[in-house]
């Protein structure tokens, strides 16, 4: 049988040293690219950030319009939709479609993000002009500072003019590299200073191992109406009544306060129904106390791997510091949400 590896195996070691320099080589290139980025950063980079949030407080807020041609295009694309993943909303719009009718869909509300390494793109040339018509401001990426992007922008993030890692120095590789890290910078930045948290990210990102990842206990808990709760003076009979209604094949044992004090399970029936009267004692003398419990704000993939540790397969859940139950979460609700 041949192997599927084989081509891989006839390399000649020259060739298989000339791609592991090649790699390596581009590599170092973006590296020592993204250092000198990161150094040449200051107060520009501040006052775009700020140029985008205070678009955001707008009775109507504005979005983030980010624009660029070719490969800086595709980056746009890329960094608009790591900003609306993370809570600032953007959408990219292609430079030659916007001269055809989609600059209508841009507002005096929003900030224009323009990509372009050597500033001259002429395809942005009409997104310039009607941002300066209207008065929309203007955040230019790009290494050219004497061009007509940079020099016409409200806010300049200037790139270093570090050489492109293909041999010819011309295939957009290098600069692009430095585009899209310095978007991802930007949406990181805004981030933090809107203070966006794990749940408005799950809310954007509900599918997916990402959304699954970010569920909460609250969020698959079934609520005080439907909790299995009885007085620790009540009867087993009584007891017995509210685990069939219920039928989560527990009961939570409450004191005259409401404070969860103990709870019996079916192994808890099996261990004292043989007894003389059973069905007249009281609930405290066959509870379990102190049951496991979780917190309505608790990642539910951590109740479940709780609960897997434990052998159990429901949690009475309280509010932190308090002691009166608000829900009950049993493992099938993890497993019906996809959580593993």
């Amino acid at each position: 049988m041949t192997s599927a590896k084989a081509p891989l195996q006839s390399l000649s070691g020259e060739a298989a040293a000339g791609d592991l320099a090649a790699a390596r080589r581009v590599l170092a290139a973006a590296s020592g690219a993204l250092t000198a980025l990161a150094e040449a950063l200051d107060g520009d980079f501040t006052r775009a950030v700020g140029l985008i949030l205070a678009a955001q407080d707008y009775p109507k807020p504005g979005r983030i319009i980010v624009s660029g041609m070719g490969k800086s295009g595709h980056v746009a694309r890329k960094i608009a939709a790591t900003l609306s993943s993370t809570g600032t909303p953007a959408y990219f719009v292609h430079p030659a479609e916007a001269s055809h009718g989609d600059m209508g869909a841009i507002t005096r509300q929003d900030v224009l993000l323009l990509l372009s390494w050597g500033g001259e793109t002429a395809e942005l040339s009409d997104l310039i002009t009607y941002a300066k018509r209207h008065r929309i401001p203007i955040i230019a990426i790009g290494a050219n500072p004497d061009s007509t992007l940079i020099k016409a922008a409200d806010v300049t993030l200037l790139l270093p003019r570090a050489p492109e890692a293909c041999p010819m120095g011309l295939a957009p590789t290098t600069s692009t590299t430095m585009m899209l890290a310095l978007g991802d910078a930007l949406a990181v930045a805004l981030m933090e200073r809107k203070g966006f948290s794990a749940d408005q990210y799950r809310d954007l990102h509900p599918g997916g191992s990402l959304g699954r990842a970010l569920i909460r206990v609250s969020d698959l808990m079934h609520g005080i109406s439907e909790i299995p709760l009885a007085s620790e003076d009540a009867s087993m009979r009584e007891v017995l009544l509210v685990m069939a209604e219920r039928r989560f094949g527990c009961v939570g044992l409450i004191d005259a306060q409401g404070g969860l004090t103990g709870i019996i399970t079916d192994g808890d029936l099996s261990r004292h129904i043989d007894g003389d009267g059973f069905l007249a004692r009281k609930a405290s003398a066959v509870m379990t106390r102190n049951p496991k419990i979780a917190a309505p704000g608790q990642l539910a993939a951590e109740a479940l791997a709780f609960m897997n540790e434990h052998k159990i397969t429901r949690l009475f859940v309280l509010e932190a510091g308090a002691r009166k139950p608000v829900g009950i979460l049993h493992i099938h609700d993890c497993l019906r949400a996809g959580i593993a």
